[in-house]
């Protein structure tokens, strides 16, 4: 067996199922890897090692809740946890303690699984950057905003981590770290209990060494089992977007091996035609994610102005400024290409896309840029970053596949057949 803590969240959960291996011995591995990792990478927020360990403990004593039973995991510090601090990646709130667990964090524990610690988020969020640098090089940026879970699963600290996405909070440091993120369709899986920033997109997600992992961790949340394996090869649709020329070297040539290699496997790829509106969806998702995260922060911004960074007042003047005229014209945009996008999945089943502009930037004051991310959080279908190379630096460089909306089991079904054929699992 590879070392505990190199395992994915399948293995870890067949090992403790078949008692190769008990939780205990599973938390203590991730325990003594971020001793080992922490001090560079620092992907984590609030840890109590002693907690967690009890609670691996208490697994081993009990039957098997769950598909998840004594596999550890991370939550982003966006998620309320009662038995943990969860600040929001702000001063406003350190030191708070929420009265009880997210929904999805009590769902987890209900499969099993074993908090291992909070993970950093950027603000609210939102654009000013945590503490968490990147594992492959900690000079460049891990993403943002799910900094501290892309950085925790990318340097062997945890197998699984909560993230959500608004913008490109998932799918950018998924790339930036070269694991698989998965962001679910918007409103498939509860919110309760996390922290809103624009509910027209606010998404749950999650960060994980192989698909087959993140198919495991849906099925946590909302019971059943994962859909079967793809028998026969998907339809994929390229689309390069009207963003490609902003792309670096290094991703354009990781989605057109990618569409090659997927056509290679039997895959029946093609490159469609979208409506003129396709190239709008950019900037319509910021002008609604803006307006949206204006109310979502009103309190906040009344209350301790002083303390929210300039990236966050810079966010809430966009959103000030946004009319309602203006943001029923980017609404009535997204709609338009939601019906345009759903008649294209009748002819398909999967769309690949770009994941990042390329590898991760160099430097700790920004979290990257999220452009190739915003149309599809605006079109609300699950997202999943899959590693695909390197760029010239050897940092990862990922490749975003797109599902139809609500079309969760499937699309993984389908991601895990394009991870085979692209040799992608981490």
């Amino acid at each position: 067996m590879a070392e505990l803590w190199n395992l994915g969240a399948a293995a870890m959960a067949a090992a403790v199922r078949e008692g190769r291996a008990t939780s205990e011995a599973l938390v203590a591995a991730c325990l003594a890897r971020i001793a080992e990792r922490e001090p560079e990478v620092r992907a984590w927020e609030a840890l109590e090692p002693e907690a967690a360990l009890a609670e691996a403990r208490a697994r081993d004593a009990e039957p098997a809740r769950g598909p998840l039973h004594g596999v550890p995991v991370a939550i982003k510090d966006i998620i309320d946890t009662a038995d943990l601090p969860t600040a929001y990646g702000s001063p406003i709130y350190a030191g708070h303690r929420p009265a009880r667990d997210a929904d999805c964090v009590a769902r987890l524990r209900a499969a099993g699984a074993v908090v291992l610690g909070k993970t950093v988020t950027t603000e609210f969020a939102t654009f000013r950057p945590g503490k968490t640098r990147n594992p492959h090089d900690t000079g460049h940026t891990p993403g943002g905003s799910s900094s501290g879970s892309a950085a925790a699963v990318a340097a062997g600290m945890a197998p699984l981590a909560l993230g959500t996405q608004t913008v490109g909070s998932v799918i950018r440091p998924a790339s930036f770290c070269g694991v698989v993120g998965f962001k679910a369709t918007r409103g498939r899986l509860s919110l309760d209990g996390v922290k809103p920033l624009a509910a027209a997109f606010d998404s749950l997600g999650c960060f994980a060494r192989s698909v087959e992992d993140v198919a495991l961790w849906l099925t946590a949340l909302e019971g059943g089992v994962p859909a079967p394996p793809r028998a026969a090869a998907p339809r994929v649709a390229l689309v390069r977007t009207a963003q490609w020329q902003k792309a670096a070297p290094e991703t354009r040539a990781a989605v057109e091996a990618a569409a090659a290699r997927l056509a290679g496997a039997g895959a029946a790829v093609e490159e469609p035609a979208l409506p003129d509106d396709f190239a709008r969806l950019a900037d319509e998702q910021d002008v609604i994610f803006a307006a949206g995260a204006l109310r979502a922060l009103a309190r906040e911004r009344a209350g301790h102005p002083e303390l929210l960074s300039p990236q966050l007042k810079e966010v809430l003047a966009r959103g000030a400024a946004v009319g309602a005229g203006r943001l029923a014209e980017a609404e009535a945009t997204a709609a338009r290409c939601r019906t345009a996008l759903a008649e294209l999945f009748d002819r398909v089943d999967l769309v690949l896309a770009p994941a990042a502009p390329g590898e991760a930037p160099a430097g700790l004051e920004a979290t990257g840029d999220p452009l190739f991310n915003r149309m599809w959080t605006l079109l609300l279908g699950p997202c999943l970053n899959l590693p695909a190379g390197q760029g010239p630096q050897g940092l990862p460089v990922g490749v975003q596949l797109v599902g139809a909306l609500d079309s969760d089991p499937a699309f993984l079904a389908d991601a895990a057949w394009a991870e085979r054929a692209l040799g992608a699992a981490t």
